[in-house]
């Protein structure tokens, strides 16, 4: 004959038993979560560095109902592993040349003098 320590042992064991089951056929139910593909955006962000979003987004207002494309094809080689480098400012201008967007950039001409920088503009002015 069993003592009630054991039997309520064996009853604990039992419950845990039933509850680790419930559980693995839970998991065997629900289908394995997919890894979340990453946005367009996100993409993009992984691989530009520098300036290359000041070069994108200056392409975007100037060929707006072009860069889309342009944008769908850069993310699926990159996703197909067409790219698997860094693209800098430099490299995504030029390439946006070769296809025939002449993209421009603002620019500003800085000078140092005294310590203190100053535009071409300002130069000029103070010569006058």
């Amino acid at each position: 004959m069993a003592s009630p320590v054991e039997d309520e042992l064996e009853k604990l064991k039992r419950q845990k038993m039933r509850e680790l089951q419930r559980r693995l056929l839970k998991q065997k139910q629900e289908p394995p979560e997919k890894p979340k593909e990453p946005s367009p955006r996100e993409l993009l962000d992984r691989y530009f560095v520098g300036r290359a979003w000041e070069v994108f987004n200056a392409a975007h207002a100037q060929f707006p109902s072009v860069m889309p494309e342009i944008e769908r094809v850069l993310v699926e080689a990159m996703r197909g592993g067409r790219i698997g480098r860094r693209i800098d400012g430099e490299n995504l201008y030029h390439f946006l040349r070769q296809i025939g967007l002449p993209v421009r950039l603002q620019t500003t001409i800085k000078f140092k003098e005294h310590g203190e920088l100053k535009t071409l503009e300002q130069k000029i002015r103070e010569n006058r």
